[in-house]
């Protein structure tokens, strides 16, 4: 096979957050939803500095030669991205822009200082010196270890390009400040503070003031080489490190002038690429947090559905001892996992609880299941993540709530990531010990399932369960290598099965048979499984693909061969976040459906502990298929990744019903639902 090339990953993540922007910019986005997206757009661009950029930087260190080796070309990508994102942070203060303009039109109004009446001033003079002042923190040494990561400042600029800098004190107070007045009138905190500067400097001239932020290295670099308890507590003393982090970007006030920039840039020892052109607010991510005043201007109510066999069931254990059963959110209620946990907390029967916990809601009904477990005297057994990544804190206090109350508790493994979501229950029937279990696309956390579309099997399969036993086997050190035969599990099956389930698609084609992959997943990096994909498609292999992030592989554009088949990107941004890692083959006619935590990234197949469930049940399998076929037909929301990541909507033809298919899925639910 000829090689091919693929796309860049950090530059094609860049493509897959202008997603979000266009949704925010979509005048069919009811205007308080559209806040929301560019609150998304602004986060996810914080992470990427902190976490990506980070990694950049960190290879411009990297001996010249060992770089041209790998082929690392950090200073070029890291000059296209800045780029970028110089280009959509530009677009991103016009969208802003413009969708407060059209907010004014239904009277709410987001005021700048100059729009103030004499009546609003006085009330935020009043506000400051009772409420805020105190709270306002002037920055007392200018060193960069000072600059905390993503604190938002104001510069306050002096005479001869002096400045100090001011903390917006936002943990403290609400970052949109109620205005008296009519309609619904706001205020940046920011501006506030603007209009009260001089009660902080009341001997000196104030010549300008302008937000600057300082992104840092969200990475913990701790070696691997402890125990549980050890390697925990290092992590926990090391979340401070993030606040002196390595600055990876100063995003700075694009009003702020150049020899104040400057002063900013000596003082604090910053190079040219540590520099990013910003608007004039920062940590736009507040935007989640603005107020829903007017309830038409949000998408309208989809409330959770009930499941239409778990929600009546009496008895969780005796249902699925009769077939498997899926649940999918946010379109149904997440209580059927809290009730399945709690089910086993409170049954007699059950001896035994396992779980895998990748990132726990700092309070939740599935937390209190697991405490009312351990009260009742089951055995439980958690496998936490201490390090799921800006989630560390409370995933560490959570373990040492549960161990304290009696439960096994096991913190990361050295050198790899649990990310399987995965949960096993041991029931006594008989005299004899009987499985059940959930394994899922997203995690234990019923806060995000209101948000991310994700979807979970129930089921008292004991093929499957064995396997899920071993697999916990393995978590609990009493098994090096899982013995498996139906689940799929990372690092040890996950690349392997995969890749025959592809070769054994290229064969079929080859022998003149349908064959067809279709796979749906957050994100398509490693190399092995997108060159095994060019190759199916090179052989005449139906390839289908639905990647809702950054996407490595790159479709044909030329002419193709002879017996080669296009390769088909969609990517879906819509009201919920697309979370769901879906895997279909055809199988000669007799189709593999798979689902589970796994993305087709090196990481998630040879570095983290995931688990992916075969779809045994043929009604379930059918369900299934049907939600994925209706995401497949898409034309309201998918957007076509090709070369060029234009991000160019998948073009409806002219009969062709609109198909929304968050929508349409939550209609097909509700239709099972109603019989």
């Amino acid at each position: 096979m000829e090689t091919r090339p693929l796309n860049n990953r950090d530059s094609n993540w860049l493509y897959f957050n202008e997603r979000v922007l266009l949704e925010a910019a979509n005048t069919a986005t009811p205007l308080l939803e559209r806040l929301t997206f560019l609150a998304i757009f602004s986060s996810n661009l914080d992470e990427f500095f902190k976490v990506r950029i980070s990694q950049l930087r960190q290879l411009k260190s990297v001996d010249k030669s060992l770089r041209k080796k790998l082929v690392l070309k950090a200073n070029k990508n890291l000059k296209f991205i800045l780029k970028t994102v110089e280009s959509q942070q530009k677009y991103f203060g016009q969208v802003i822009g413009e969708t407060l303009s059209a907010l004014e039109q239904h009277q709410i109004y987001l005021r700048k200082p100059k729009q103030l009446n004499g009546t609003q001033k006085a009330y935020l003079s009043e506000l400051f010196k009772e409420n805020i002042q105190q709270d306002c923190g002037i920055l007392q040494e200018k060193k960069p270890s000072f600059l905390k990561d993503g604190q938002c400042y104001l510069a306050v600029h002096f005479d001869n390009d002096d400045f100090d800098l001011v903390a917006i004190p936002t943990e403290n107070h609400d970052r949109f400040v109620k205005l008296p007045g009519d309609g619904h009138q706001f205020i940046f905190l920011d501006d506030v503070l603007k209009t009260n500067l001089h009660l902080l400097f009341p001997d000196q001239e104030i010549k300008g003031s302008y937000a600057i932020k300082m992104s840092r290295d969200a990475e913990l670099y701790l070696e691997d080489d402890y125990n549980d308890t050890e390697l925990v507590e290092r992590i926990y003393e090391s979340l401070g490190n993030r606040k002196s982090g390595q600055p990876t970007r100063l995003l700075y006030d694009m009003n702020m002038p150049a020899p104040l920039q400057a002063s900013i840039k000596e003082q604090f020892h910053l190079g040219d690429v540590d520099m990013l052109l910003g608007g004039e607010y920062h940590n736009l991510s507040d935007f989640f947090g603005f107020p829903q005043v007017d309830p038409a201007l949000l998408y309208a109510p989809k409330p959770p559905l009930k499941h239409p066999v778990l929600s009546a069931t009496s008895s969780i254990f005796d249902t699925l001892s009769e077939k498997d059963q899926l649940v999918h959110f946010p379109y149904q209620e997440f209580d059927t996992v809290e009730n399945f946990i709690q089910s086993a907390a409170s049954d007699s029967n059950v001896t035994r609880l396992k779980m895998t916990l990748y990132r726990i809601a700092k309070t939740s009904a599935l937390t209190d299941a697991i405490l009312t477990a351990l009260e009742n005297g089951k055995e439980v057994v958690l496998f936490v993540e201490a390090k799921a990544r800006f989630d560390e804190e409370n995933n560490i206090m959570w373990g040492r709530i549960f161990k304290e109350k009696g439960a096994r508790v096991i913190f990361s493994v050295p050198n790899i990531k649990v990310h399987s979501k995965v949960a096993l229950v041991e029931r006594n029937e008989n005299g004899e010990t009987k499985r059940y279990g959930y394994i899922g696309t997203g995690n234990f956390n019923a806060k995000t399932a209101k948000i991310y579309c994700d979807h979970g099997l129930l089921t008292a399969n004991q093929n499957i369960l064995n396997d899920l036993s071993q697999v916990f086997l393995v978590l609990e050190r009493k098994l090096i290598i899982p013995r498996l035969r139906h689940l799929v599990v990372s690092p040890f099956t996950t690349r392997q099965v995969f890749l025959e389930l592809i070769e054994n698609e290229i064969t079929n084609a080859r022998l003149g048979k349908k064959a067809r992959i279709t796979a749906k997943m957050n994100s398509l990096e490693d190399s092995k499984m997108i060159f095994a994909l060019y190759k199916a498609s090179e052989a005449g292999v139906e390839v289908r693909l639905l990647v809702r992030g950054f996407c490595c592989l790159i479709t044909r554009q030329e002419e193709l061969k002879e017996h080669e088949k296009p390769i088909l990107v969609t990517s879906i941004v819509d009201r919920y976040l697309e979370h769901g890692r879906i895997y279909l083959f055809e199988n000669g006619g007799e189709e593999k459906m798979y689902i589970g935590s796994a993305d087709w990234m090196t990481r998630n197949l040879d570095k983290r502990i995931e688990v992916l469930a075969p779809i045994l049940d043929a009604s379930v399998f059918q369900e299934l298929k049907d939600i994925l076929e209706i995401q497949l037909n898409d034309n309201v929301k998918a957007r076509l990744l090709g070369t060029e990541a234009t991000n160019i909507t998948v073009p409806k033809r002219e009969n062709d019903p609109p198909i929304r298919s968050q929508y349409a899925i939550y209609d097909y639910l509700k239709a099972k639902l109603d019989g």
